[in-house]
């Protein structure tokens, strides 16, 4: 008999599968599509030569969270390239604004509010792994850097309450960075996740994984794998009764697959405070085919590895808040990626991908095609006339694709201050659904959405401790 068995293999499902098995235990993983990885798949979508990212392309968390600095990606193979610009704003009649991955150039890029931004980054730069330790944690612990906590909440609170800046163009670096918490703006949870991102930006940066996200995947079915845990693809777990006899069951699925699985077995107040879980706005994701680099404006924004295509922050803060209360945006804000500018060996024979989301309201059915391209459109003129085939998933499309990414929603539930803490209900142990040997491990729990590894970790970890006695983190070092 197996001792564990996993539902879902995103990040966090097999996160958890490696932590398991390096403490000793046999893990048979359940995953619906025909391949793994969730959020880290990578596919080709119109050319047989050239890749997309059908999720997430861009990882900041995979470079810093404490699990894959412990899993260690690059000792695998996995080559993290790390562009010499890790995110620029476009921004209207101006030169685009760019946030080098040095903190000196950018400060000097943004003149005026050179030293402000210096001010605000470098401390957060210096403490960096306590401060991403931190924020990526179960949040029921006391840190071990207790400076991180100081650095932190003063600057989170003044980003949320006042923008330290005087020129639109810091102002809108900094809140395009804060829009990828996907909510209302300004908030507290988008604040920290500027923050959070801003400075890593300086430090780990935001590398793309050479060749594709799937990248990243591979690694951790091979060190599976290579422990003896079995991957069973193309098979759909309906309900937890298909699971009967296993003693532990980890579930990387959203609070709404945790009820669809568990049924009238839930107790009746947490089934009814998972009912209660709130998602948060959608993403329409579009896959472009092009033959030739975009054609921006400031040619500098090819040099970027992400792109925010948001314009001011006034604009930022109406369409990210507009999203949160369900209304249409003509003009939404969209994140971009060329990998190719970052990796050229994504482009082949004259055609390279180019990844696109825009952030719209939950369960928005609108192909997002068109939309997408006229935002590019006004900023990178004639970017159309590049386009060789384009693919739309709408906000609503994207959880069949997903179940996870209910109505679109990518962070696995509003990034709102009490649901950015008590994810998905106020337990203690967050992990621990009310069932004897069940867990919840999936970007639902702490501390959320985006590639770390950590959800899936700290699930583990809680599960060793409560089932097996096992206090003691097992090693996850390749050599261990």
């Amino acid at each position: 008999m197996t001792d564990a068995a996993i539902v879902g293999t995103g990040p966090n499902g097999l996160a958890a599968a490696v932590t398991l098995l390096r403490a000793g235990l046999s893990v048979e993983l359940y995953e619906a599509h025909d391949t793994i990885g969730g959020g880290l798949r990578t596919e080709s979508l119109f050319d047989s030569d050239v890749v997309h990212d059908i999720c997430s392309a861009v990882h900041p968390m995979a470079a810093a969270s404490r699990f894959f600095r412990e899993f260690d990606l690059p000792a695998r193979g996995v080559d993290l390239l790390q562009p010499e610009i890790p995110y620029a704003h476009p921004l209207l009649g101006e030169d685009t604004v760019l946030a080098h991955r040095d903190l000196a150039e950018t400060s000097a890029h943004l003149g005026a509010d050179g030293g402000r931004w210096r001010r605000l980054m470098a401390p957060l730069a210096a403490h960096s792994q306590g401060v991403v330790d931190l924020i990526l944690s179960g949040q029921r612990s006391v840190p071990d850097d207790l400076s991180a906590p100081l650095l932190l909440a003063p600057r989170v609170l003044a980003h949320a309450t006042r923008m330290p800046f005087r020129t639109e163009r810091a102002r809108a670096l900094l809140t395009g960075v804060a829009a990828h918490a996907v909510g209302r703006l300004p908030s507290l949870a988008a604040s920290a996740v500027s923050l959070l991102l801003g400075h890593l930006a300086h430090t780990s940066g935001w590398p793309l994984p050479r060749g594709g996200s799937a990248r990243i995947a591979q690694a951790l079915a091979a060190d599976i794998a290579a422990h003896g845990g079995r991957v069973h693809t193309g098979q759909l777990i309906k309900d937890l009764g298909e699971l009967e006899g296993v003693p532990l069951v980890l579930l990387d699925t959203s609070p709404k697959g945790l009820l669809q699985l568990a049924g009238d077995r839930l107790p009746s107040p947490y089934r009814r405070a998972l009912e209660r879980f709130r998602y948060g706005p959608g993403a329409s994701k579009v896959d472009f085919l092009v033959s030739e680099p975009i054609p921006w404006t400031d040619p500098q924004t090819g040099r970027a590895g992400t792109v925010h295509l948001g314009g001011t922050r006034a604009d930022m803060f109406r369409t990210e808040s507009a999203a949160v209360r369900g209304i249409q945006d003509p003009e939404p804000f969209v994140l971009l990626v060329d990998p190719a500018a970052t990796d050229p060996g994504r482009a082949v024979g004259g055609k390279r991908p180019v990844w696109a989301y825009a952030h719209v309201p939950n369960g928005d059915p609108r192909d997002p095609v068109d939309l997408v391209r006229r935002r590019i459109e006004q900023y990178a003129p004639g970017f159309g006339d590049t386009v060789i085939a384009a693919r739309g998933l709408s906000a609503a499309q994207y959880e069949t694709y997903n179940p996870n990414y209910v109505g679109g929603d990518i962070g696995s539930g509003a990034m709102t201050l009490r649901q950015s803490l008590l994810r998905p209900t106020a337990k203690w142990d967050p992990y621990k659904v009310s069932l004897p040997g069940l867990y919840l491990c999936s970007a639902a729990t702490p501390p959320g959405p985006s590639v770390h590894g950590m959800s899936g970790h700290l699930a583990a970890l809680s599960a060793l401790r409560r089932e097996h006695g096992i206090r003691v983190p097992p090693p996850l070092g390749p050599h261990a």
